[in-house]
């Protein structure tokens, strides 16, 4: 690979990293063809991005951008590295899940991951990012919360509304029966 070729991956790498938040560095050495193959379409199903680099590239990417911010995933960098590119942060979490149910194994290992600035180490912690609420998930729950108690206060409303509705229209009934009839 020449200068030039090591400069233009670095570019689009730097231009990854400042596009998403979240991404995954993951060791798949010991899929075969195929199975890379099969994994970058499950990748492309869910609108995550995967891109396989040097290590030594993603290390100055990473360091061009912002050196302190990116030095927790520096240890991650070793053997072959896949790099999941993601809005969601749960969807590469969910594919490497999937992925290894599928095909029986242990592969790809997670060796990382970065959601929002943020570092997991190891493969450990996949379980846990499978189980990451997103954004629009934790927005959804708040605005439930929210509404819970004034739908129960409209509801005691209506409930009672209706309730004096019924006792009204009883009445009504009981004081025409029970009044003389004028001849």
């Amino acid at each position: 690979m020449t200068k030039d070729q090591k400069n233009e991956v670095i570019e689009i790498l730097k231009g990854k990293f400042s596009q998403f938040t979240n991404f995954y560095i993951t060791d798949t050495e010991s899929l075969t063809v195929a199975q890379i193959g099969k994994l970058r379409r499950a990748c492309f199903d869910k609108n995550v991005e995967m891109k396989v680099a040097k290590n030594t590239l993603i290390r100055k990417a990473l360091e061009s951008l912002d050196a302190e911010r990116y030095a927790g995933v520096y240890d991650a960098l070793n053997n072959v590295t896949a790099l999941m590119f993601s809005e969601n942060p749960k969807d590469p979490a969910m594919i490497l899940t999937s992925f290894r149910k599928e095909s029986n194994g242990e592969r790809p290992v997670m060796k990382a991951a970065f959601i929002n600035g943020d570092v997991y180490m190891g493969d450990k912690n996949l379980k846990a990012l499978t189980q990451i609420k997103t954004k629009n998930e934790l927005i959804g729950e708040v605005i439930g919360l929210l509404q819970s108690p004034a739908k129960r206060v409209l509801a005691a409303l209506l409930h009672h509304h209706e309730k004096q509705a019924a006792g009204t229209t009883e009445a009504a009934a009981e004081a025409a029966t029970e009044a003389p009839a004028e001849s």
